[in-house]
């Protein structure tokens, strides 16, 4: 495995980045932790991402970006470069209800050209609602 790993980017800096987004700034996304192995974002509930009220449920979309980014912020918190998503896999485990969601990504590995991480989204008391791998290019 080829590792292209620089200095790992400080909280404040990456909580920055994180925040040009107008989609990740409507999110309402939070770095809780970091690591060089992982990095921990909190999401809050919002009730603009039910899609389906019978059972209050966030879209599936929701927890997917959050899946992807989560991933593609924890391979640049821990020194790497990713410009964009190339692929992503998510799996949902349950429907993810009233809470805030935590998602915590692990960078598996760090290259020149593809860079990968997994990710899990977990429920305010610790149950697994959804997890997934992203790759990012690096190059």
């Amino acid at each position: 495995m080829t590792d292209t790993r620089t200095k790992p980017m400080d909280a404040k800096r990456l909580q920055d980045i994180l925040l040009i987004s107008p989609f990740h700034r409507w999110l309402g996304l939070r770095i809780v932790s970091q690591s060089g192995d992982s990095l921990e974002l909190e999401m809050p509930w919002r009730d603009e991402i039910v899609s389906n009220p019978a059972i209050g449920a966030a879209h599936g979309g929701i927890l997917s970006a959050l899946v992807d980014l989560t991933g593609l912020y924890a391979v640049l918190a821990a020194g790497g470069v990713a410009k964009a998503t190339v692929d992503l896999r998510v799996d949902f485990h349950r429907a993810a209800t009233e809470g805030p969601l935590r998602a915590i990504g692990c960078p598996i590995k760090m290259g020149r050209t593809l860079s990968i991480a997994d990710t899990q989204i977990l429920s305010a008391d610790g149950r697994l609602l959804a997890s997934g791998r992203g790759a990012y290019v690096s190059g």
